[in-house]
């Protein structure tokens, strides 16, 4: 067996690398593009597509770095938001436009800080970490990837299985109930194709399925996430002090966001 030692390579070198050993990190993994200018003059390190058509962001460092996470997560909103266009942009890598995007984090190790805050991540999230080696006698530099598993969520002691228990979160009892008769609103508008169900600590409201917004259950007042364009979902608040008009302008978004869910379903 030949003897082979280990070597260091500059991020440029490892996407380099990654380019031509995409395929060893996951079996299928196709290498795309590198150093993709985004919002704000930033470029994302690499973009790869799995063996399901999935778009994979995945950043890059050659040192254990925490701060990785968050410029992943600001670099995956950004391919998130302009989805369809870099679908287009690549299409002969045949990314499918229905698999939503991964994430993924390749680094030469991480600490249990970040592997603990990525259990938290709710999106699709990879973490490989990698060693080069260079063989005797040859130039070649290899990289070896071995896939990272992030600790698991803990259950949470008591599980909300209603509406009602969903909105118990809310302490104050006049805002809890202007939450409760707001969803009953909602529902009214159309009742034979409208849902609302309680997923963990949140409200989803489906059109025939499809979800166009979540309530969100705060000590003291409630928020929406209501489906905007380019795929945004803002967060839009109501307290009891402005609730009137808070809820007015809810109310208008939730109707547009419909409208669309609509038309998305014909």
């Amino acid at each position: 067996m030949k003897d082979y030692r280990h070597v260091e390579v500059n991020e440029s070198n490892l996407e380099e690398l990654i380019r031509h050993y995409a395929s060893k990190i996951e079996d299928g993994l196709i290498y795309i593009d590198h150093q993709v200018k985004t919002d704000r003059d930033r470029r994302l390190d690499v973009l790869l597509v799995d063996s399901g058509g999935a778009l994979i962001v995945a950043e890059l460092k050659v040192f254990e770095d925490d701060g990785m996470l968050l410029q992943g997560i600001d670099y995956y909103d950004y391919v998130t938001r302009h989805h369809d266009s870099i679908c287009r942009t690549y299409s002969k890598h045949k990314i499918k436009v229905t698999e939503p995007p991964r994430l993924m984090f390749i680094a030469p190790s991480f600490s249990i800080g970040f592997l603990e805050r990525c259990k938290w991540v709710s999106i699709p999230v990879s973490l490989y970490t990698y060693q080069c080696i260079r063989i005797e006698n040859n130039d070649d530099i290899i990289p070896v990837f071995t896939e990272v598993n992030a600790p698991t969520i803990p259950k949470p002691p008591i599980a909300r299985m209603s509406i009602d228990e969903t909105l118990e979160y809310i302490t104050d009892s006049d805002v809890r109930k202007t939450a409760s008769d707001f969803l009953t609103e909602i529902k009214s508008w159309d009742s034979d194709n409208i849902t609302l169900d309680p997923i963990q600590d949140w409200i989803s409201m489906k059109y025939k399925g499809r979800t166009f917004a979540y309530l969100g259950p705060r000590r003291k007042f409630f928020g929406f996430q209501i489906s905007g364009n380019e795929g945004n979902w803002p967060w839009i608040t109501v307290h009891a002090e402005n609730q009137d008009v808070e809820l007015e302008n809810v109310r208008n978004l939730l109707r547009i966001s419909i409208d669309k869910a609509k038309a998305q379903n014909k």
